[in-house]
């Protein structure tokens, strides 16, 4: 035993600890474990000189996140001994130079730039969409970094009933906004879909106990169906010889959640709430054969739809997901999805890229390459609005694949949804620049055509041909979007200078200083962000020079009152609530501040809410389910406030939308009516209703007193003969 491990296996965690070692000798092959047992106890030491309490709280968490990497994402030992020194260097145990001395260069990159993630919550951080340029600066060096920062998060989250209401929305938050779609995008999808699940389970507590407790109830049904859909096909199977395992598994209560309300649809109405997986035992060589005749023995039994069956064996996922996936009529005609994959491709589907590694050397390693370039070319543009780089980001994260050809036959791979224009910039910036349109498939398109899987593209071009601001609208990839903001910004710019130009020339008319003291007074006269826009809106004549001319000369007494309110907001913590005959009480409030609820999610008493202090115009309140919610809680947390309802007020009604479905009959708008008004005294705001094949659809506006009453307007609604489904506008 060595003397590192001898010091160790006296401490409270041997036990923990020899489980993480044996953990990773059965997962990896690197060598001996004396590293690991050194900065495991330079953890140790650097938990001196602290409360037992606090050491035996840190020394748990690093263990934790340490077998999350190892068993869950598929790490190894340097992965583990750089979050062991990268915790002790938080502790000034050890520093940078001693780690790269003590343990080399791979190390020491690593810990650094775990270091460097940390300061991710750095509260002088401008927005969420910075802190995830941070984050990825440091992925294009080592993925590794960004792997050990999920597991961390991971942990953090299996933990989150032990932290603060407002700590939990901030985590379920990151974990929607960043950690999970970047989970996806690595390939991790088992921690993609719990991070997604426990967001939903603390931002939306009661649709996801809904769900789950929907899941329970129908789980002996789906296990009795599962086991009568497996047993033929365990049959075929056996009978061909191969070595193979097959189960059922339950989709997450957040794609449940996602499906139906992007689809509009009920639990019931979900069919697909499990896909069958098939994992056999396959040489490499012989993989993609074997899959394909697993597909032909599940074919023979059930009948596939053609339509969904989906290839990423011939044509693997850049994250270098491999499967087969077939939909077929089971039992009942229910229809159900099979995935066909062999150990290796399951393995990678679940630990993500960490699991290329182990199998260096295999094709997909070139697709990790591609998507790691395409990460390092967004990052290429430290100017480029953080806003934008983000949207940019999110789109390549989740975005499904088409692959199209050019007319020599090179494959050209593009998110879903690509369009002509993203083609003609994908070949070349000034080919997007002068592109008219294109002839795919021989027919001549737009330049917002969609591309579609197989199409053979030929762009076509002209000179007099100009970027200009729509053309956004029109592509999907970021490079694209990056190019052809560049000449827009460069148009701007030119814009600029004439407008400078034009103010120097009057200025000195007018016998007006021009400096940049006037320049900062007159942006923040006319609220404005910079100075290149207040030029270019002199060039457009929205700005009259007179108006400046009046301004500067007469100075700008009685223009700090919007301002003032502004700042209030951010100095401003400890504020008086407001009356308490009032339905709403804005905590930490500013004085004198008015609230108004958002539009966006027409929040009702009862709902759960916050509230977003918005510069001028008040506090606006959201539902935290908002679909804006996250979106304002990572990119401007320091204006977010408490909010809550109180019952002071009497009468207070608010508007909400409603969805209906029904069955197109003579008397049914009349039942809906009497429901509304009769039965439930509901002033209606509007109604509108569409017909067509035998179905009624549309939108009812109306006010309610509060959620309960919103509750039972959708109960009885849903007793009304001929209605499908009631559902509250999202």
């Amino acid at each position: 035993m060595s003397e590192s491990l001898r010091e160790i296996s006296g401490s409270e965690y041997y036990p923990v600890y020899k489980e993480l070692i044996s953990e990773l000798n059965i997962s990896r092959n690197e060598g001996p474990n004396e590293q690991v047992h050194s900065a495991f106890l330079t953890l140790l030491q650097a938990g001196q000189g602290t409360s037992t309490d606090f050491k035996k709280d840190l020394i748990q968490s690093v263990l934790s996140v340490a077998r999350i990497a190892v068993n869950e994402i598929g790490l190894g030992r340097r992965s583990v001994i750089s979050l062991f020194l990268y915790k002790a260097s938080a502790r000034r145990a050890i520093n940078l130079q001693e780690v790269k001395e003590n343990y080399g260069e791979s190390v020491a990159l690593i810990t650094e730039g775990l270091a460097k993630i940390n300061l991710i919550g750095d509260k002088s951080s401008s927005s969420q969409a910075e802190n995830l340029r941070r984050l990825l600066l440091n992925l294009a060096k080592d993925v590794r970094v960004i792997l050990i920062r999920l597991a961390e998060q991971v942990e953090i989250m299996r933990e989150m009933k032990n932290f603060e209401e407002a700590h939990q929305m901030k985590l379920a938050s990151e974990a929607a906004f960043l950690y999970a779609p970047l989970a996806h995008r690595l390939g991790l999808y088992l921690i993609k879909s719990e991070m997604e699940d426990l967001s939903l389970k603390f931002t939306d507590r009661k649709t996801y106990d809904s769900i789950a407790k929907k899941l329970a109830e129908t789980m002996r049904a789906r296990k009795s169906f599962i086991a009568g859909f497996i047993k033929p096909l365990e049959e075929t199977l056996t009978k061909h010889g191969y070595v193979f395992e097959i189960f059922g598994r339950p989709k997450s209560i957040y794609s449940i959640w996602n499906k139906m309300k992007t689809k509009g649809i009920e639990f019931e109405d979900i069919y697909d709430l499990f896909a069958v997986r098939i994992i056999i035992e396959s040489e490499p060589k012989n993989e993609k054969a074997d899959c394909w005749q697993v597909y032909s023995a599940v074919t023979d039994i059930y009948q596939p739809n053609p339509q969904r069956l989906r290839d990423w064996i011939s044509v693997p996922k850049t994250n270098g997901y491999e499967s087969l996936h077939t939909t077929v009529i089971g039992p009942g005609g229910r229809w159900v999805e099979v995935q066909i994959r062999t150990r290796r491709m399951n393995e990678i589907s679940e630990k993500g890229l960490a699991a290329h590694w182990k199998y260096k050397g295999m094709e997909e390693e070139k697709g990790i390459d591609e998507w790691l370039g395409k990460v390092r070319e967004i990052l290429e543009t430290p100017e480029q609005d953080v806003g934008n780089f983000i949207d940019d980001f999110k789109l390549s994260l989740y975005s499904k694949e088409i692959f199209v050809f050019t007319p020599k036959g090179d494959l050209r791979k593009f998110p879903e949804g690509a369009t002509v224009l993203d083609f003609a910039y994908d070949i070349h910036t000034d080919v997007g620049a002068a592109c008219t349109g294109a002839r795919v498939n021989g027919k001549n398109v737009p330049i917002r055509f969609k591309l579609h899987n197989g199409d053979r593209v030929e762009i076509l071009t002209s000179k007099s041909q100009s970027p200009n601001l729509d053309w956004l609208n029109y592509v999907v990839t970021s490079k694209a979007q990056k190019k052809i903001r560049q000449k827009l910004d460069e148009e701007l710019a030119r814009k600029a200078e004439e407008g400078k130009e034009i103010v120097k020339r009057r200025f000195k008319n007018w016998k007006i200083e021009y400096s940049d003291e006037s320049i900062r007074r007159i942006l923040k006269k006319f609220k404005l962000a910079n100075s290149q826009e207040f030029y270019n809106q002199v060039v457009d004549e929205i700005i009259d020079l007179i108006d400046v001319k009046e301004f500067i000369t007469k100075g700008e007494e009685g223009d700090h009152t919007g301002q003032a309110q502004a700042e209030s907001i951010e100095i401003n913590r400890k504020l008086i609530p407001r009356e308490s005959d009032d339905f709403l009480v804005i905590d930490e409030k500013i004085i004198n501040i008015d609230y108004k609820l958002a539009r966006c999610c027409s929040p009702i008493m009862g709902d759960n809410i916050f509230g977003f202090v918005s510069i001028g115009a008040g506090i606006k309140v959201h539902r935290t389910n908002c679909p804006n919610a996250m979106w304002l809680i990572e990119r401007y947390g320091y204006r977010i406030v408490k909010a809550k309802w109180t019952r002071g007020e009497k009468g207070s009604n608010f508007p909400v939308n409603i969805y209906l479905t029904g069955e197109d009959n003579a008397g049914i708008l009349k039942s809906i009516s009497e429901a509304i008004s009769k039965d439930l005294k509901v002033s209606v705001r509007s109604l509108s209703m569409d017909t067509s094949d035998g179905l009624i659809k549309g939108k009812v506006s109306l006010m309610v007193r509060d959620l309960g009453h919103l509750d039972s307007l959708i109960s009885r609604l849903s007793q009304v003969k001929g209605i499908y489904s009631v559902s509250r506008v999202e």
